[in-house]
């Protein structure tokens, strides 16, 4: 096969604003690192089309008059479930319901569902341990469990359908999984406190799980336990679908969870048949003067590739001119010295939330916001503009397809000539770019050392070339752990995409509301891109934005084209920043959960009765 033959084909009516804020505070490290964390997000946002759209409410300004690079739709309260909503809101601020609140989210907490590499199928006991789980969840969420109907797929994962009295609306997908990383035995000692104590000191809720993902397990669980107390009955079906292997690595048995959850959903409700997903992600925080919030709308692919050498062997004492090592070496080299060509192109997701943050953080330097304005028809601008961008190397690298030597081996003895080294490097690939691409770049990168080296060269199952018979040796690229994950599909941002627009206004009520505030500039929406759903965490927390994990979303793609990676977690306005992700020290603020509360409230009561399908 050719190198081109691997290459495939690249593919409004909405409806109808309380709380204390947060005394928490970061420590300086902790509010550089978010702030950081929180630009590179904001500036690699994907947002598939912005027009130009007069503001109401808060003015959030343009770079010029008449020009609005990046509009904003008002907040949007529910009106026809109006009064279940004020009845809510003002229930959510009172010391009663945060006390709920804190026994609900500490109660899951205190129950370890730890997943490891090596628990093998659902079959084995090992997996029992979410049973007790299922048991508190019936026990806490009693109206929850007695009006929606219950499926258990493959033995653990949770489908929750509630009917709707339409059915021929589409319904809300709302999705959370149950399990947590593992805490090493050996950091036990280095947390505040325990792991699984679920200890509450006044400000923060402690323990593993108490931000991925159980606060948004269990906030949606008790949004709908409290609109069920309150007497809602929804129009629009909700469906819950939470699994129970997301932080689960090991391919062989990996993803039994969501995987088996979309095929049921597929088969019960068919594609393309829910007007929108919410699955964990990213959250929002102040930037450069700003709170902007950013919900997910892509996914970066991911790649692995395996570099074999192979070569003779003998003793170390007679050593040829190159040994597999260093040939591999030089190999390696090769692709450090040759990071791809990534370029800031107009109507690329980047281009346009550049422009968004351009427009709506006035901490951004006067010459990126002129660059970008200029940028839509002068080529120079667009230069001028990506060279200030790049200049965070985060930003660049979540724009184009990347690549990290990330392990190495070879060798036995020192007295023995190896004969075969390896390397596998990590791909993040462009919402712009495919496997294929990225494959074919590979090959090409590295043909002209196979050919130094006189060493057959094989690739992906193809024959590259022979080398000078007879050839010294062998040169391989494979596939590692699986065979990739291509971009996710980009979904809809635009003032013509309903769902997110109504995400954004769900987003600005659940934010004011909160803070007893009004009006649709106190804070900023724009879409966001993930650096791959792969599991793992990029960075410190998950509201980081550009963190490479929910590894479940991948399989409901199918389900609809409105998929949004959002939690509404953040540390704006004095809140407090989730810490310990994946590490030691994982917290909460109880603060912050009811207000991810507010959210799934809102968000459920204003797709019962928006004009979504």
């Amino acid at each position: 096969m050719s190198q081109a033959n691997l290459v495939e084909k690249k593919a409004d009516e909405l409806p109808g604003v309380n709380a204390r804020a947060s005394t928490t505070k970061l420590s300086k490290a902790k509010a550089i690192a978010f702030k950081i964390t929180l630009v590179t997000a904001l500036l690699i946002s994907a947002s598939t089309y912005f027009v130009r759209r007069s503001l109401n409410g808060f003015p959030v300004g343009t770079l010029k008059d008449g020009v609005d690079l990046c509009p904003q739709v008002d907040e949007i309260v529910p009106e026809k479930n109006g009064m279940i909503w004020e009845s809510l809101q003002q229930a959510y601020s009172t010391e009663e319901f945060k006390a709920r609140a804190i026994d609900w989210l500490g109660g899951a907490v205190r129950i370890p569902t730890e997943t490891f590499d090596d628990m093998g199928d659902v079959t084995e006991p090992v997996w029992e341990k979410f049973l007790p789980l299922h048991d508190y969840l019936k026990d806490s969420f009693p109206l929850l469990h007695s009006n929606l109907e219950l499926t258990k797929v493959n033995t653990y994962g949770l489908l929750y359908l509630w009917k709707g009295s339409d059915s021929a609306l589409k319904p809300l997908l709302l999705a959370a999984h149950q399990d947590v990383v593992p805490v090493l035995e050996t950091t036990i000692d280095e947390w505040q406190y325990p792991p699984f104590s679920g200890y509450f000191d006044g400000e923060n809720l402690w323990g593993r799980g108490s931000c991925d993902d159980k606060s948004g397990l269990i906030g949606i669980m008790s949004a709908i336990e409290s609109m069920l107390e309150n007497g809602f009955k929804p129009t629009r079906t909700v469906v819950i679908a939470s699994g129970f292997d997301e932080e689960h690595v090991n391919d062989e048995y990996r993803f039994k969870g969501a995987s088996s959850l979309a095929t049921e959903m597929l088969e019960r409700f068919g594609e393309n048949a829910f007007a929108m997903l919410l699955d964990e992600g990213s959250g929002y925080g102040e930037v450069y003067g700003r709170v902007i919030a950013v919900p997910g709308i892509a996914e970066k692919g991911s790649l692995n590739v395996r570099i074999k050498v192979t070569s003779p062997g003998g003793h170390s004492s007679l050593p040829p001119p190159r040994t597999s090592i260093g040939m591999l070496a030089e190999l390696l080299v090769q692709y450090e010295k040759n990071p791809f060509e990534v370029h800031l192109t107009r109507g690329s997701p980047t281009y346009r939330s550049a422009q968004c943050m351009a427009q709506h953080a006035p901490g951004v330097s006067s010459s990126l916001k002129e660059h970008m304005l200029r940028a839509e028809h002068c080529d120079g601008a667009l230069r001028a503009a990506e060279q200030e961008l790049f200049k965070n190397r985060a930003f660049m690298s979540l724009v184009g397809t990347t690549q990290a030597i990330d392990i190495v081996d070879g060798g036995v003895k020192v007295n023995a000539l190896p004969e075969q080294a390896w390397a596998i490097v990590n791909h993040r690939i462009s919402t712009e770019s495919s496997i294929a691409a990225t494959k074919v770049r590979d090959i090409e990168l590295l043909e002209s050392l196979a050919n130094d080296f006189n060493l057959s060269y094989m690739a992906f199952g193809s024959h590259i070339s022979n080398g000078d018979a007879p050839s010294y040796g062998a040169l391989t690229l494979s596939t590692a752990f699986g065979d990739g994950l291509e971009p996710a599909p980009v979904t809809p941002s635009g003032e013509d995409a309903v769902p997110f627009q109504l995400l954004s206004g769900t987003i600005k009520a659940a934010y004011n509301s909160h803070r007893n505030i009004s009006g649709s500039g106190a804070i900023i929406v724009s879409p966001g891109i993930m650096s791959g759903n792969t599991g793992g965490v990029l960075s410190t927390h998950r509201t980081s934005f550009s963190n490479n994990w929910n590894a479940d979303t991948r399989f409901y793609w199918k389900l609809t084209d409105h998929i949004f990676r959002y939690g509404h977690l953040g540390g704006a306005g004095g809140g407090s920043l989730p810490s310990g992700v994946h590490t030691i020290n994982e917290a909460i603020s109880i603060d912050s959960f009811v207000e991810m509360i507010r959210f799934y409230t809102t968000l459920v009561l204003n797709v019962d009765e928006s004009s979504l399908p």
